[in-house]
């Protein structure tokens, strides 16, 4: 098959002569060091993507993802939502909600947390965590809630026992002092969502909810909307609305988690993407010493007329075909072990999760791509050093004691 001159003598000289065993295994050496460097970033991204849309599922699926409400979060309730509010909601219509911060006491502990009233229906998020109880029993009038499973272990709480939620934002005063709305309210189910927030939520009825706030029939606090990705509330917030009207999200009650996460996800892949750096710099050291060796080889090659350019692009070729290799075998060994991760890791007898769990894993196309092409970039990037000075090289000098 026909290849360009450098092309060949490059690839020729990727496979080295029988006799230079020490330079191959540099070589080789190199390539396996991209190899690993890519296959661990590619799994660890992999991992990490997965936690981040468990924690996206299980606490933006059941907290209002954003309320979009009237001042001093009491807002008008009518049949619809207005249409602005409606175009905002891509997942579903909006709903209205009430929600306020609140303290819940049981017969022998307090604690505080989120009170939500929704309007409950079959296709509400929160029935796809409850563990207890059904969703069907949030009926107006009944006075019931759902707590999560840390908070009803906290509470020592059970379906079917009595609770007091009070809200200290609708207080009222009295000859006793001032005294917040209360009432007791009866456990109706116990959610799991397997996050810190099974360890503050409330779920009551939405009028049950109002009348504790001394809300009127018509009036919530809001309009809760549903997204199909919850981290487009940041694009949205910037959008402006009518005069009387602000805007609310999850990043005022779980900001500072998301963040975190990915920050997490960054210095792993900021340190993980060091491995491949290092195996750049030995495709360097690799690519001198077989500079150093072919000296004469180049001049030759120089004398019989090959141009600088070409001299360049065989060295070029030799080194940034261990990053081809190497990317490219990485990236496809760390997607199958993303893949197999928790067979191998029960293989091996390895348990993260005392109960059975396993690792989330979810593998961004994207994201694997863009790490490949950047490898490849970096060992490109590696041999140009190297291969200047191979096109630098001046026959005379090196076939003068030849």
């Amino acid at each position: 098959m026909f290849h360009p001159i450098s092309t060949f003598i490059g690839l020729r000289y990727l496979r080295g002569r029988s006799g230079d065993r020490f330079s191959r295994f540099v070589s080789y050496m190199s390539t396996a060091g991209i190899t690993i460097g890519v296959m661990a970033l590619v799994t660890v991204l992999s991992v990490m993507n997965g936690f981040e849309a468990q924690l996206k599922s299980r606490i933006l699926g059941v907290l209002p993802q954003a309320v979009i409400s009237q001042q001093q979060d009491k807002t008008a309730l009518t049949e619809q939502a207005p249409e602005f509010i409606r175009t905002l909601s891509t997942q579903r219509e909006p709903e209205p909600v009430v929600r306020s911060e609140a303290v819940i006491q049981s017969a022998s502990e307090l604690s505080a947390g989120l009170l939500v009233g929704i309007a409950p229906d079959q296709d509400d998020p929160i029935g796809d965590f409850l563990i207890a109880g059904r969703l069907a029993a949030l009926q107006e009038g009944e006075y019931r809630v759902f707590l999560g499973h840390t908070l009803a272990r906290n509470l020592d709480v059970s379906v079917g026992d009595k609770v007091r939620l009070m809200v200290t934002s609708a207080s009222q005063f009295t000859p006793l002092g001032r005294i917040p709305s209360q009432r007791n309210f009866t456990v109706a189910g116990i959610f799991n969502t397997g996050s810190d927030v099974d360890a503050q939520l409330m779920i009551a009825h939405l009028h049950d909810a109002g009348k504790l706030l001394r809300f009127d029939d018509h009036t919530v606090s809001g309009w809760r909307l549903f997204f199909d990705d919850p981290f487009v509330v940041g694009d949205l917030a910037q959008q402006p609305l009518p005069e009387g009207w602000q805007w609310s999200d999850w990043r005022d009650q779980r900001g500072e988690l998301f963040q975190a996460v990915r920050m997490e996800k960054n210095m792993m892949g900021l340190m993980l993407g060091l491995i491949v750096g290092v195996a750049a710099f030995n495709i360097i050291s690799a690519l001198i010493m077989v500079v150093m060796e072919k000296q004469s080889e180049v001049a030759i090659l120089k004398t019989q007329g090959m141009t600088n350019r070409q001299v360049l692009t065989i060295f070029m070729v030799q080194g940034a075909s261990s990053g081809v290799i190497g990317a490219i075998v990485g990236g496809t060994l760390g997607v199958l072990l993303a893949k197999n991760l928790n067979a191998v890791m029960e293989s091996t007898g390895v348990a993260l999760f005392p109960m059975g769990g396993e690792l989330p894993v979810v593998i961004n196309p994207l994201q694997i791509c863009i790490v490949v092409v950047l490898a490849i970039c970096l060992s490109l990037l590696a041999t140009l050093f190297p291969s200047y000075r191979a096109s630098s090289v001046k026959p005379a000098e090196a076939l003068r004691y030849e």
